[in-house]
Parts: structure tokens; sequence; C-alpha cells
């Protein structure tokens, strides 16, 4: 009875199909570069692989399931799937490298991680509708999929922000913020640079010199008893001390080396002290 039932809603979704082909003026299956049909009230929809270049495709405000006849559109760049009942998009929409629209709000989607796996590989995605699903009840939703997704620009009608990314960082790649917090070219601090809660802090303990032991500008400088203070602070003044390169006017030229020409020519390293 289910099969009779899901054959019929086929046969009707393909009537409403081919009826809006006619609509559009589409002679050619390759002609089809978009097609509505959004509020069909579609359960089924036919496989769509035969539009080889369908790049806008609305199927909103339908009763549609799942997406499996979309496996072999690879141009489509603006998606409307919202107002549906799917409840899972695992394995159907990762191949859509050029998909730059994608709405998915008001349907039952519920696994949050599965969900932008799926996604995560298409670096043109710039705006993305979730909510009204499951999955957007999930703590910390908004900057896992920021995080994740990293080509997002518009997350549910909402523009991502410096802030937010930067949260997102700080949360799911921990290791690659102290990284970023890194000092000069290699040692590394091994807390977050992040201020320090005031009813927390200890009063700073500053080393007293004793007379005649005064070191080079140390009024300006406050020696650290704690090496991880200096290392702070160090990397709060981050800049280049020096830069080397190549003295390229006393190279012999290829024409020069060939003739003997200029045979004392010696390359020479020239090197710029900042500071």
């Amino acid at each position: 009875m289910a099969s009779v039932s899901r054959g019929n809603a086929m046969f009707e979704s393909q009537r409403i199909l081919e009826k809006q082909l006619k609509i559009c003026g589409f002679r050619k299956d390759k002609e089809v570069t978009d097609l509505y049909l959004g509020e069909k009230g579609l359960k089924e929809v036919p496989d769509l692989s035969r539009f080889r270049i369908l790049t806008y495709l609305w199927l909103n405000n339908n009763k549609i399931q799942n997406l499996t006849f979309l496996k072999h559109n690879y141009c489509l760049a603006e998606l409307y799937l919202n107002n549906n009942e799917l409840r899972d998009i695992a394995g159907t929409l990762r191949h859509m490298h050029s998909l730059q629209i994608l709405l998915l709000h008001n349907n039952q989607v519920k696994n949050l991680e599965t969900t932008v796996k799926e996604l995560q590989g298409m670096q043109n995605l710039q705006t993305l509708n979730l909510f009204n699903n499951p999955l957007s009840q999930e703590r910390r939703y908004r900057l896992y999929v920021i995080y994740h997704i990293p080509s997002l620009t518009l997350l549910d009608r909402k523009e991502i922000t410096a802030k937010e990314r930067k949260s997102a960082l700080q949360i799911y790649n921990h290791e690659k913020t102290l990284v970023l917090q890194s000092v000069g070219f290699g040692k590394r601090v091994d807390i977050p640079l992040l201020p320090k809660v005031a009813s927390i802090m200890k009063p700073t303990k500053v080393l007293r010199l004793p007379p005649g032991c005064e070191f080079g500008n140390h009024l300006v400088k406050i020696p650290y008893e704690n090496p991880e203070d200096a290392v702070f602070v160090r990397a709060m003044k981050r800049s280049l001390v020096e830069f080397s390169t190549v003295d390229w006017a006393k190279v012999p030229t290829c024409v020069e080396r060939r003739l003997g020409i200029n045979p004392e020519k010696r390359a020479e390293r020239l090197t710029i002290k900042f500071r």
C-alpha cells in the first residue's frame, strides 16, 4: 500500500515538473538553469540529474523527506529547501562545491555534527539557514557552525562578526589560538592571552635590585619574577628585529658569467637591524 502511495506521489511530481518546464519554455534538458518547484505540495521529487547545468533550485514549502534526487547535480549555486520535512542530509549535498546559498530552516534536521560535516567542504558557501531545526538548540551551535564552515558570511539571517570567529577559534581550536599568540620565532605562551579577572589577580611582585647591581635601562624595564609574565609582555610587543637579504647588485648576471666579465663580483648579504 505504501509503495502504491509513493508511486502515485512520484507520478504527480513528474507531472508537476513537466508542466513547470513547459511554462518556463524549456525545450531541452541542457537548457534548464533554474527550476521553481516551491509550494507544490511535493512529497517525492523525480531524479533531477538530467538537468546538468541546473544552477538555481526552489523546493521550499513542500513535504520532502529526503534528497536522493540531487546526487548528480554539481552546478547548483542556490538551493532553497526550507519548510519541508527533512530529518537528515548526510550523503546528499557534499558534491555541490559551487553552492553559495543554502536554506534549510524549518525542517527536522537533528544531528549537528553530521550536518556540518556534510557542508564543510563547500568552500563557496556564504549564506546558510539552519534555524528552527532541532540541531539549532544544541549548545554553542552557532559558534560550532562558524568554526567548521569558515566561508560563511551570513548564518541564520545574521552577519557573522570577527568577534564570533575569534570566539569559535578559541573554543574549537585552542592549540591554534596559542600558536597565534606565540612569541618571536618559536617560543609559545602556555596560557591564552586573555585579560585576567580583577577579583582574582595577585599583587604584582617587583624584584628590587640592590645598589650597584643596576644594568642597562632597567628604570624602564621591570624585571619579572615569573618567566611566564615576561613572555606575556613580550608577546604583546612582537616586532621585527632584523631583516636579511642578498645584494643582487653584487651578483654577476648570466651574460657576465659566460663572458668572464667582473669575475671578482661575489654575492653579499645585506642585514638591516631595526633595533
